[in-house]
């Protein structure tokens, strides 16, 4: 579902909770067009059948439908563990939005509601939801549950984040994302958003993704990114002077005269991102601002049923 064919029609509403509904129900509504046809009454209660398992509990209607193979899962089995990861610091609070503009989309923005979405479908599925947000300190932590007054505890929690001025707050990423680690005990999924901009080097950043991995956690990557300036560098032609939102610090500059290199650097540090999550065997999955939440979601279907 593309976010802009109803731009218009999300905006009018302005709960969060309402919002990632009616995400939600587009994306259901349309899976007969997707890869999980033949699941938009009932995929919660199916998983891929794997070769070795019993065939007692193969839907053998579904497989007529779709020409793929699904077992019966019972409602014990459903209960998966989700733990949301946000990265609030300064940087996710870009770019600075016009009137004119959603607030998804800003990375921050677009990560909120992405979690919100993702919230409404593993409540629809019965699954247990988490939530942590950090930046320079560990900001909230609330364990796996999936009751009616956890859920609301969380939007509210999302919405907060959302309305809160910013001050200028750097990214202790590797040093949280442990403390994350440690406090996951059982088996969950974890979904993490962040813009990857963190101090400290390379090799201790990924060592703390992998100890998100203890316990044989599955863990997906959202990079969060404003395809516009971060990535194609368009700032025009003319001299402009840019200020990191996390340290103060200024540079001025002819944006054209560096863009050719910035982007050939960006597209090195993406590869290079790629490359080191897929070696510790941790999805990785670019997403830009303001775009579509269905990559969101049918990645996170995808993963649940590999997880198994």
């Amino acid at each position: 579902m593309k976010i802009e064919s109803q731009k218009e029609k999300i905006s009018s509403f302005q709960h969060l909770q309402l919002l990632a509904s009616q995400v939600v129900e587009g994306f259901v509504s349309g899976m007969h067009k997707s890869p999980f046809h033949g699941f938009s009454a009932e995929f919660a209660e199916h998983k891929v059948y794997n070769i070795g398992e019993s065939t007692r509990h193969i839907d053998w209607k579904l497989f007529a439908k779709t020409d793929r193979l699904y077992s019966k899962r019972f409602e014990e089995e459903t209960n998966l563990r989700c733990h949301l990861i946000i990265d609030n610091s300064s940087s996710m609070h870009y770019p600075k939005l016009k009137s004119s503009q959603s607030f998804y989309e800003s990375k921050i923005g677009f990560s909120v509601l992405a979690s919100a979405v993702l919230m409404n479908l593993l409540k629809k599925q019965r699954d247990a939801v988490g939530l942590s947000v950090f930046s320079d300190t560990y900001e909230y932590y609330a364990p796996e549950k999936g009751s009616d007054r956890h859920h609301s505890m969380l939007l509210n929690t999302l919405e907060n984040v959302l309305n809160q001025v910013k001050e200028k707050k750097n990214t202790d990423t590797i040093t949280y994302l442990h403390q994350i680690a440690q406090k996951i005990h059982r088996r969950s999924m974890i979904i993490l958003f962040t813009d990857m901009f963190h101090s400290g080097n390379e090799e201790a950043l990924f060592a703390a993704l992998q100890h998100l991995k203890h316990n044989k956690h599955k863990v997906v990557l959202f990079h969060v990114i404003d395809n516009e300036t971060e990535l194609n560098f368009d700032f025009g032609n003319v001299p402009k002077k840019f200020i990191d939102v996390e340290t103060g610090e200024e540079v001025a500059l002819f944006a054209d005269n560096v863009k050719e290199v910035y982007e050939q650097e960006v597209a090195d540090y993406f590869k290079k991102l790629s490359l080191s999550c897929a070696q510790n065997q941790i999805k990785y999955v670019p997403v830009a601002v303001g775009e579509n939440f269905e990559q969101i979601l049918l990645t996170y279907l995808a993963e649940k049923q590999n997880f198994g």
